[in-house]
């Protein structure tokens, strides 16, 4: 390549433009032959999350051939009424993607079954129907999902191990576990020994769908294809990491589970915790699913025990109360149906993480999520350190702030980079310049949609392995107990819906000289 031609090649990438290819030619795997088998079939996340998302990547074409979804609830339906009542759901999810002609097709393919989860007579008429399906459509793979509420799984999972339904003899059989994985050490560990019995290691799908957002799966791609970024990825450059998932919505319809695990449990055993672990990890020797969630685990066990007599120091919960959310009154938690009005549930949580190892020894990395809050984002940044010598202070009145990387999860997926740079005309004045990239043009597939995907094909890479779980579990559990054990009825609510969170949260930082800064 001619040297002009290579600099225009850059200069386009930096202008950040991404050409949008056609589904038909993504470079994305199509898998074999399948039978999903979907327990909670009339459900919320069915309806909203997983028949919208099969759709959408069969309308794009990314599944192909022969495949069959078989919903399976305790109630009342056959295949038509199945049917009916998923099209206006995936109507709404896929706007752009819907047609009624491809409807139609896609609808064949939808069938329904009544199955009593804690009868194995059920299961047994269960196995017949889907050994019929896969004969008459030649399906080699299945896929059990399991969207029910967590106090059936255990009886599910122990019921297809008992009806023989759990091994194939001609093709692949995966279960997949929608969170809350447990609520403890203990539960987790119970959970996993079940699924053992009747599934070996390599068939189990824990499912986080925060690790099939596009920029989550980006993070080790950014690290470790870009030499600009690894050599300064340690306590050497970095001064502190923030990884924050803020959201606008309440508990809205989900009081009944929410009371009953609060924000630690919710968001930050699974997803924050996942988001540390791939913002830390070392290298994988070789980019395969095993390999990663080897490094993975190694970053839960280095993580510091919380010090429980100094919990103030790293800890910080909230509950949101009254208040606005883009000009329109909210009510607070204790107000929203089905909360105790004495509550001490968290809304918001903030925590300190030390890791304690080579590379991030001294580096403390600050996690926060919450309700109704201000904005709704998710996103990681990398604060890097002050320039070890700053030449320009007897010139300059202001202070020159350090440079500071942020990778987007959501809503406006991509990268930003902070750099200084003079300003124009005068002799001495720097400004924060924002070096930005957006996913937004891009051919983007959903979190469920990438999920399932990957599921088919054998693909463990998004998914949680047992021993991250229980580890999560075990780091989390003591400081769980200890705060809810020392949070009393009149400490919440402590901040206003609407706002960043509770002023304690600033505090935690401000003691390092640190602040919750975004761009």
């Amino acid at each position: 390549m001619m040297m002009d031609d290579m600099f225009q090649n850059i200069s386009s990438t930096v202008r950040g433009q991404i050409i949008q290819r056609p589904a038909e030619s993504c470079e994305i795997d199509k898998p074999g032959p399948f039978c999903l088998v979907i327990f909670g079939a009339s459900g919320d996340l069915t309806k909203r999350k997983l028949i919208p998302s099969i759709y959408r990547l069969y309308s794009l074409k990314l599944i192909e051939g022969e495949f069959i979804v078989l919903g399976v609830a305790r109630s009342d339906m056959n295949d038509e009424t199945f049917r009916e009542s998923m099209l206006e759901t995936v109507k709404k999810a896929n706007p752009d993607d819907f047609s009624d002609s491809s409807w139609r097709e896609f609808a064949k393919r939808l069938f329904y079954s009544k199955v009593e989860y804690s009868e194995l007579n059920s299961y047994n008429s269960l196995k017949e129907n889907i050994f019929a399906l896969e004969n008459e459509h030649q399906l080699t793979n299945r896929v059990f999902y399991i969207a029910t509420p967590p106090t059936v799984y255990e009886t599910i999972i122990e019921n297809l191990g008992d009806a023989g339904l759990s091994q194939k003899c001609n093709g692949s059989t995966h279960i997949v576990i929608e969170k809350p994985f447990g609520r403890d050490p203990e539960s987790a560990k119970g959970l996993n020994h079940i699924l053992r019995k009747s599934f070996a290691e390599k068939q189990i799908y824990r499912m986080d769908h925060y690790l099939a957002k596009e920029n989550v799966q980006n993070i080790l791609m950014f690290r470790f294809a870009n030499s600009i970024f690894e050599p300064l990825w340690n306590r050497n450059f970095i001064d502190y990491v923030q990884i924050s998932v803020s959201e606008t919505l309440g508990v809205e319809h989900r009081a009944g589970y929410y009371e009953k695990s609060g924000v630690l449990r919710d968001m930050f055993q699974n997803h924050l915790l996942q988001l540390v672990a791939l913002t830390a990890m070392e290298p994988p020797s070789v980019f395969e699913a095993d390999r990663v969630r080897d490094e993975k685990v190694k970053v839960f066990r280095s993580i510091k025990p919380f010090p429980l007599d100094r919990l103030d120091d790293y800890a910080v919960l909230g509950q949101y109360g009254d208040g606005e959310i883009n000009g329109v009154k909210v009510t607070g938690y204790r107000n929203e149906p089905g909360v105790a009005p004495d509550s001490v549930t968290p809304t918001f949580a903030a925590l300190k993480v030390f890791i304690d190892n080579w590379r991030w020894s001294g580096v403390p990395f600050y996690l926060r999520s919450g309700k109704r809050l201000s904005t709704q984002k998710a996103e990681i940044s990398i604060h890097f350190k002050h320039a070890p010598h700053m030449m320009f202070d007897k010139t300059m009145k202001a202070g020159i702030e350090p440079n500071v990387l942020v990778l987007r999860v959501q809503p406006d997926e991509g990268i930003g980079l902070v750099i200084q740079t003079k300003n124009p005309g005068s002799r001495i004045y720097l400004n924060s310049v924002l070096m930005d990239f957006s996913y937004e043009k891009a051919l983007m597939l959903g979190p469920y949609e990438r999920a399932l995907l990957d599921c088919m094909q054998s693909d463990q890479m998004l998914f949680v392995r047992a021993d991250g779980v229980e580890l999560t579990w075990e780091l989390l559990m003591p400081v769980i107990e200890r705060l809810e054990s020392e949070t009393r009825p009149d400490k919440f609510p402590n901040y206003a819906a609407g706002s960043t969170g509770p002023a304690e949260s600033a505090a935690l930082l401000e003691r390092e000289d640190h602040s919750w800064k975004t761009l």
